[in-house]
């Protein structure tokens, strides 16, 4: 392509720009960088840096600048939207500059100078021997030929300014996955400077490797080795090299905000005001009279509120001692990190230089150290069949050990340099403790079950009732078989809700309680209960069935209410049943006695009441037939028809007298009953 140079004025600065390489960069368990640039400045000089524009947002909100010696003018960067604005009023699109010919056919009408001439372009185009240039002049159209390296000069030095500014932007914009930061300094010597920022990051991820002892019957002071490795990707669009690093583990509050776009707040629009309308109605001339109004007729019925609400109501409705083996000698980190706490998080920074280039993944190790650690069995299901292969091990160091995922290694004997398993570790505080399991031991076997049982501990009346304190055991056995095989035993047993447990527990957590048994090799079995105290209430009457005293017989079919009376079959009986089983030395069973007695004695008379109320029916049914039969008969058989009625009257009011003693005499041992107790 042939070359053209268009001289559009460019004014370049004079101030010197330094660009800033990084040197520090800190990575958050939040998914931050603090990436930190230095360097040194001359005087009246600016630093400048690319960021990825995804992390403009986070730059904008929290940029610091070191310069201990100079003033800080500002930070200035192409806009969100570069190539919009940059072409915003100029009579060129980015298209127009895919070739000479047409960037000076979108410039058509301005003045320039070319070939010794001076005019407005008229036109432009291409031809064998160089570019053809028409100008417009005061007297006339001139043609230019311009050959390689002529040079076209706009005279409007504010448009060729543009212009320029718009190739700028247009070449920047091929790049729109990064921004060129440039942050303007004035000093009057040379100085370093520093510039710190945050923005996101992918989150570095640690692993672990650990080393564990061998399971022994004792315990005693075994250690595991523990080597962090962290995998660290950079993905800020800058190399890292020879940086210091620091990972940080906590857990800080993190936000986005978008501050790099351009926000427009709407407003209302409100129409412009103009003179209403001047309307005339015509005139259609004058009408006969109206006639006089009918006779008045009644007003037509208001629809009522709930039904003109009723549709709008439908719609409402609507976590130093050696390590024996051949795995013992894996090589140490170059040189340990350091580890620094702070108010819950931890920051370990690598003792040497680290160096990624942009888009490239690094696994780093940053922890190297030996803790106290046991070999147990763990069980964390009860219903389970077989215990997990933990260790136990103490956090010995000063700092909070961070979530990962431990890689587990056996360390000495049979086990040396063997792949165990992988287990997780939580945010460990520094002394604080945690059981890794890696594998599932299926030498070992256990089986479960669970039995309960109920003890009645007090007794007590209130009005009514008969109250009773019951001690409810709850107990889940284990029996375990180890095969002979010697070690500590870890189980985690789930809380129950309102019951006391009953065995020794070493810890209490998430896990629930956690009991620990040493195995001699022999089966054992392991009991674990619970206790809790419940009160239960036996109503002596239905409050369904009202007053006791207002109950009539005759109302009241008492064959089918039976067991809603007092000595009635059920409560009795079920009475009887609990001071079968209470202890005799056991508070109010004395009270209970009096109960159960009272209780059989409201047997008896209920029964009686029961025997007098059928004599009574049958009675009645006499008497209806004798009437009846009265009735019926004239002459020498009327007379003895009435006899025999006057006999069943007799007979009925006779029943019905014994019925009515009968029934009383059990209401009021009802109501001495129930009137026992506070």
């Amino acid at each position: 392509m042939r070359r053209l140079t268009l001289a559009f004025c460019l004014a370049a600065s004079t101030a010197l720009a330094t660009e800033l390489p990084v040197r520090s960069v800190t990575l958050s368990s939040a998914g931050l960088a603090q990436i930190e640039r230095a360097g040194e400045v001359p005087p009246e000089g600016s630093v400048v840096f690319r960021a990825p524009t995804e992390d403009v947002d986070d730059l904008l909100r929290s940029l610091i600048v070191v310069d201990t010696a100079g003033t800080v003018e500002g930070l200035r960067l192409p806009a969100s939207d570069l190539a919009g604005e940059a072409f915003r009023g100029l009579p060129l699109r980015p298209d127009d500059f895919t070739s000479r010919e047409r960037l000076l056919a979108a410039l058509r009408g301005q003045e320039a100078e070319a070939g010794g001439a001076r005019g407005r372009i008229a036109d432009a185009s291409e031809t064998t021997n160089g570019l053809r240039l028409s100008l417009v002049t005061p007297r006339g159209i001139v043609t230019v030929l311009l050959r390689e390296g002529d040079e076209v000069k706009l005279t409007d030095e504010a448009l060729a300014a543009r212009v320029a500014r718009a190739a700028e932007a247009l070449a920047a914009a091929r790049s729109e996955d990064e921004r060129r930061i440039e942050i303007r300094l004035r000093a009057d010597r040379a100085r370093q400077v520093a510039v710190l920022y945050v923005a996101g990051a992918p989150l570095w991820k640690p692993s672990y490797r650990l080393l564990v002892p061998p399971l022994t019957a004792t315990g005693g002071a075994a250690q595991a080795r523990l080597q962090g490795w962290a995998v660290v990707e950079n993905a800020s669009g800058s190399d890292w090299d020879a940086i210091r690093l620091a990972l940080v583990s906590g857990e800080a509050a993190a936000f986005r905000q978008r501050i790099y776009e351009p926000i427009t707040v709407p407003r209302p629009e409100l129409p412009v005001r103009v003179a209403g309308a001047v309307q005339v109605r015509p005139d259609t001339g004058g009408r006969p009279t109206p006639p006089p109004p009918p006779s008045p007729m009644p007003a037509p019925l208001a629809m009522s509120r709930e039904m003109a609400s009723a549709p709008q109501a439908a719609r409402a409705r609507a976590p130093d001692a050696p390590v024996g083996g051949a795995i013992a000698g894996t090589s140490p980190p170059a040189a340990a990190a350091t580890a620094e706490a702070s108010a819950g998080r931890v920051a370990f920074v690598l003792a040497e230089p680290v160096t990624i280039r942009t888009g490239e993944t690094a696994n780093v190790p940053f922890l190297d150290v030996r803790l106290p650690a046991e070999r147990v069995w763990w069980i964390q299901d009860l219903a389970a069949r077989h215990p997990l292969s933990a260790v136990r091990i103490r956090n010995a160091s000063s700092h909070t050990l961070p979530d990962g995922l431990a890689t587990v290694y056996g360390a000495e004997g049979p086990e040396a340099g063997v792949f165990l398993g992988d287990a997780e570790i939580r945010a460990m505080p520094a002394g604080d403790g945690r059981i890794l399991a890696f594998a599932r031991d299926r030498d070992v076997q256990y089986t479960q079950a669970g039995s309960s049982t109920e003890r009645v501990t007090r007794i007590g009346l209130r009005r009514g009732y008969v109250m009773l304190d019951v001690l409810r055991s709850e107990e889940t056995a284990l029996n375990v078989d180890p095969r002979g095989a010697r070690g500590l035993l870890v189980v985690d047993v789930p809380r129950r809700a309102g019951a006391q447990h009953r065995f020794t527990t070493v810890s209490e957590g998430d896990f629930g309680l956690r009991h620990e048994v040493m195995l001699e090799g022999a089966q054992v079995t392991l009991r674990l209960p619970f206790e809790r105290t419940m009160r239960q209430e036996v109503p002596l009457w239905d409050q369904g069935l009202g007053e006791p005293v207002l109950l009539r017989w005759q109302q009241f079919d008492i064959e089918q209410n039976l067991r809603r009376l007092p000595g009635g079959p059920g409560t009795l009986e079920r009475l009887q049943e609990i001071l079968g089983r209470v202890a005799a030395d056991t508070p109010g069973r004395d009270d209970l006695a009096g109960v159960v007695q009272a209780m059989t004695e409201l047997r008896r008379l209920l029964d009686e009441a029961r025997l007098r109320a059928r004599a009574y029916r049958t009675a009645d049914q006499a008497l209806q037939r004798a009437r009846q039969a009265a009735e019926d008969r004239t002459g020498p058989e009327q007379q003895e028809a009435r006899r025999r009625l006057n006999t069943a009257s007799r007979d009925a009011e006779q029943a019905g007298t014994a019925a009515d003693q009968a029934w009383e005499a059990w209401q009021r041992a009802v109501i001495a009953l129930l009137q026992r107790g506070a």
